[in-house]
C-alpha cells in the first residue's frame, strides 16, 4: 500500500515526509483494518514531521483525523466490514489508572496516539482500535467530517476548558481548522466572538461565520473578554490574551505544542482571578458529545482537499498559512 513516513523529522522545507510502500497490516484482537477514505491534516502532524514533538515511533505515518471504511475486524470487535467510522488522536489508554477510573482518560500516563505512537491516516490503510473509533454523522460527507475528528473535538474541549459563561464574550487567537469550528459552536450557544489572527483570509472567514470582529493577533480587543482560547502555537500570545480578559476570565491553550511563554506580570495578566488552563488531548466522551452536537448544528466546515500523493504539499501549505479552514487528504 502507499503511505507517507517521517524517517527523520526536520523543517518542512527540507522534506521530512517521504513516500513509502508497506504491506497492508492485519488487525489483531479488538482492532479494525480501515481503508482510509479521507484524513484531515492537523497542525499536530506538522509538529510530528518537524520534530517539535519527540519521536515515539521511528518512521511513523502521520494522520489522526481518519474517516475509514472497515474492511476487516479482529476478534472481539463490535464494528463490521462496510461500517464507516472515525479514528482520532486518542488511540488507547490503560483503563485502570486513577485518571482513567475518574473519567480523565486524556491524562492516562499509558495513553497512545494515532500518527505518533502508531501509524496513522496518511496511507491507504491503517489499523485502529475498535473501542476508540467513533460513529460519524451520517449526513456529512467524508471531506467535511474528517476535520471534526481532531480540530472539532479538541476545539470543543478547549471551549469547555475556557469556561465561557452563557452569552459571554470569547476571544480566539489563530483561526485555522479548529478555531473556525469552535467559533461556530460558541456563536450557536449565544456568545459574542472576537477573532485575532495574522492571516487576512482567515479574518475574512471569521467575519463571514459571524464573528463580531476580526483583527490582527496583537490588536486591542473591542471589549473585555470573559474567555479566550489560543489555538496558534505561539507562546507570545499568552500574555496578549490574558491582558484582554475581564476580571475572573479564563484562557485555554489548545495546542499540544507551544513556543516559550514570555514572563508574565502578575497585576497585568493574572490578578483579579484570571486563570490559564492547558488542554491535553480529549476523552472519548468529549468526542462522542461533540460529534452528536455536530450532527445537530449546521456547522460550516471549510475544507481544502488534497490528494494523498500531495500530503507533503498540504503540510507545507499549512505551515505557511496558505490553508483556509482545514486541509484534508482524500483517497485517490
Amino acid at each position: 500500500m502507499r503511505a507517507w513516513s517521517v524517517p527523520e523529522p526536520g523543517p518542512i522545507a527540507t522534506g521530512p515526509l517521504r513516500r513509502v510502500e508497506r504491506d497492508v497490516p492485519e488487525p489483531g484482537p479488538g482492532e479494525l483494518l480501515l481503508r482510509v477514505r479521507a484524513c484531515g491534516v492537523c497542525r499536530t502532524d506538522l509538529h510530528v514531521a518537524e520534530g517539535d514533538l519527540p519521536v515515539h515511533l521511528p518512521g511513523v505515518t502521520p494522520g489522526h483525523e481518519i474517516v475509514g471504511e472497515v474492511v476487516a475486524a479482529g476478534p472481539g470487535c463490535r464494528r463490521a466490514p462496510g461500517d464507516r467510522v472515525g479514528a482520532a488522536w486518542l488511540r488507547g489508554t490503560c483503563g485502570a489508572c486513577r485518571y482513567c477510573r475518574r473519567g480523565a482518560e486524556n491524562l492516562c500516563p499509558d495513553s497512545s496516539y494515532t500518527g505518533w505512537d502508531a501509524h496513522g491516516g496518511y496511507a491507504e490503510y491503517t489499523i485502529a482500535r475498535d473501542a476508540y473509533v467513533y460513529d460519524l454523522p451520517a449526513h456529512r460527507g467524508d471531506l467535511e467530517v474528517a476535520p471534526l475528528l481532531c480540530a472539532g473535538i479538541i476545539g470543543y474541549r478547549a471551549l469547555r476548558r475556557a469556561a465561557l459563561p452563557p452569552g459571554g464574550r470569547l476571544g480566539i487567537w489563530g483561526f485555522g481548522a479548529s478555531a473556525h469550528l469552535t467559533a461556530q459552536i460558541a456563536l450557536a450557544e449565544g456568545a459574542t466572538v472576537h477573532v485575532f489572527t495574522r492571516a487576512a483570509a482567515a479574518r475574512t472567514l471569521a467575519r463571514s461565520l459571524g464573528a463580531a470582529s476580526a483583527g490582527d493577533s496583537f490588536d486591542p480587543s473591542p471589549e473585555p473578554l470573559d474567555s479566550a482560547i489560543v489555538f496558534a502555537p505561539a507562546g507570545e500570545l499568552v500574555p496578549v490574551a490574558l491582558e484582554r480578559l475581564d476580571r475572573g476570565g479564563t484562557l485555554a491553550i489548545a495546542g499540544i505544542h507551544l513556543t516559550d511563554v514570555p514572563p508574565l506580570d502578575y497585576r497585568r495578566h493574572l490578578f483579579q482571578e484570571r486563570q490559564v488552563r492547558s488542554v491535553t488531548s480529549n476523552t472519548r466522551a468529549d468526542g462522542e458529545e461533540f460529534l452528536r452536537l455536530a450532527g445537530r448544528l449546521p456547522l460550516r466546515v471549510t475544507c481544502a482537499p488534497y490528494e494523498l500523493s500531495d500530503a507533503d504539499r498540504a503540510l507545507a501549505d499549512l505551515a505557511a498559512d496558505r490553508v483556509q479552514g482545514a486541509a484534508v487528504l482524500v483517497a485517490g
